[in-house]
């Protein structure tokens, strides 16, 4: 049989289970949000890129919403209402690297292949912290079921760069939504999210060309405390 139809027959098979998977699974992950900040407070009611999680769920029949962050500290990544839309927020606390925007490939690599040690995160959702995925994870269950959860809850790392260029560096968050899809979907299931995640904007996001046409601006808006309030066609 030829290698090309071996390897398109893998891919389906790796689809198919994922999505079969993901039927019997508390999130839906969609992948990333968004290329670099475009207003200030981010991910807060009102801001493009928490509007637009807020469509995307109400688009798919959803009213809750995970996103996930790299932690740059110990306190906030509070759940909030976008209009009817339940956007819950989950930040991981890198206890072995600290908190560092760059990529490191070495690290990625082996996080792709074997996945993290179990005690190298911490997690931070609504100011509390939490020291293993489980209890993360457990209190974002109750929050859900608290506040109404109708449909399956979307799931997005927030995607956003400071620095770097924003479609190398995949931005904050990849590691933890890897992390969730490994441990509901498996390893075949994580890195398939992955891949559909890292497309998924380019195929759907209104800001995309905005975003990335004007990067760099916004990057050295963001570092320098210039950011602002944005128009955004």
């Amino acid at each position: 049989m030829n290698w090309k139809v071996i390897l398109i027959l893998l891919v389906l098979i790796v689809a198919v289970f994922s999505y079969v998977s993901s039927l019997s699974g508390p999130y839906a992950p969609m992948g990333r949000l968004g290329f670099v900040k475009i207003l200030n407070p981010d991910m807060s009611p009102g801001n493009p890129h928490s509007t637009l999680a807020a469509k995307y769920a109400k688009d798919r029949g959803s009213n809750t919403v995970l996103v996930v962050h790299l932690a740059g500290h110990r306190s906030g990544y509070p759940n909030y209402w976008e209009g009817d839309v339940y956007i819950m927020e989950l930040g991981f606390i890198d206890k072995q690297r600290g908190y560092s925007t760059k990529v490191d490939w070495g690290d990625v690599i082996q996080g792709f292949l074997f996945g993290q040690a179990s005690d190298r995160y911490d997690y931070v959702s609504d100011g509390k912290i939490f020291h293993n995925l489980d209890d993360a994870l457990a209190y974002l269950d109750k929050k859900a079921a608290q506040n109404g959860q109708v449909g399956p809850r979307l799931m997005f790392w927030h995607g956003t760069v400071r620095s770097d260029n924003p479609i190398i560096n995949q931005g904050c968050g990849l590691p933890l939504y890897y992390q969730i899809c490994d441990h509901y979907y498996g390893r075949l299931g994580a890195y398939y999210y992955v891949i559909t995640g890292i497309i998924f904007p380019y195929l759907n996001s209104p800001y995309r060309n905005f975003e990335l046409m004007n990067s760099a601006q916004l990057q050295y808006d963001y570092n320098h405390g210039l950011l602002g309030t944005l128009e955004v066609d």
